[in-house]
């Protein structure tokens, strides 16, 4: 009886040693500085004197901001057009399944632009945008288009900075796909075959309903990429034209490394977290909700 008590113990203690290093770092370097961001939240700090606590005032700050608000919008703005990187992650994914002569070739190409970093590809699309020189203006020439300065005006800057950001995010849900599609049943697409199915009846009953764990880490991962989004901004436009480009993240960057308003920041920051963490735990329930259904 003793043997068995203490190869039971065993078997429940391995696993926590091994994920012992991984939960302490985890602890450390994420769930602390998340209270603590949270913490410094309730206090006027400028990063070098003493912190005054002030309870919600950042908070009730931050709603009469209209840069804020600004802010919260393009962030929104973000997520509606990001969503597009799934479905034509999808759709190239499809084309890129197939066993045929050089594909390897072009999936390497389609791939690209996942390993490069963000800021290059917001410096090549700047480029691009120029309308000076860029390659977008001499396109529109062709067609009798003025050159359009993307990047300086108010109305389009956002939109500019999130087709630079969909070139990346399709890449990887195109990857997310291709994974999955590897993993469906040959068994299940021969059936349908000889039941008839095929084009898009195929793709709507067979194929898509075996790739919903891979849809669904595509819309999560493309989700927090969207309300995250800080890199691309920073280096395009630095937030301008006059603040119509800003997105929470550099908000909170903006706040407190430039206007020394670190308490700010991490209200900035809390909020932006708060969001997240409610579509996070909204898409967990739904995932646990279908699993046990």
């Amino acid at each position: 009886m003793d043997a068995k008590y203490s190869k039971s113990w065993s078997e429940r203690l391995t696993p926590w040693l091994f994920m012992a290093p991984a939960i302490f770092f985890f602890l450390v370097y994420v769930i602390y500085p998340i209270f603590q961001s949270i913490s410094m939240s309730f206090y006027q700090w400028d990063g070098i004197g003493d912190k005054v606590f002030i309870g919600f005032q950042n908070y009730i700050d931050l709603g009469y901001d209209p840069q804020f608000w600004t802010s919260l919008w393009n962030n929104v703005l973000w997520l509606v057009f990001f969503m597009l990187a799934v479905p034509f992650g999808l759709g190239i994914a499809l084309f890129l399944n197939q066993q045929v002569l050089g594909i390897r070739a072009v999936k390497s190409l389609f791939f690209f632009p996942f390993v490069i970093s963000q800021v290059i590809i917001g410096i090549v699309f700047a480029w691009f945008y120029d309308p000076s020189y860029g390659l977008l203006q001499d396109i529109l020439g062709i067609f009798g288009i003025d050159p359009i300065p993307i990047l300086a005006n108010e109305h389009l800057v956002t939109y500019g900075i999130i087709a630079a950001g969909l070139w990346p995010q399709i890449a990887y849900t195109m990857i997310l796909y291709l994974t999955g599609l590897n993993n469906i049943s040959p068994d299940q697409i021969e059936a349908a075959r000889m039941d008839g199915a095929k084009g898009w009846s195929m793709l709507i009953h067979i194929i898509i309903p075996q790739l919903r764990p891979a849809t669904f880490i595509a819309v999560v991962v493309t989700v927090i990429g969207a309300l995250r989004s800080f890199d691309l901004v920073a280096s395009m436009t630095a937030g301008g034209p006059y603040g119509s480009s800003s997105v929470l993240a550099f908000f909170m960057y903006e706040q407190s490394i430039f206007n020394y308003r670190m308490g700010y920041g991490a209200a900035i920051a809390t909020v932006l977290f708060l969001i997240m963490l409610i579509y996070i735990a909204f898409f967990l329930w739904r995932m646990l909700k279908d699993e046990r259904g």
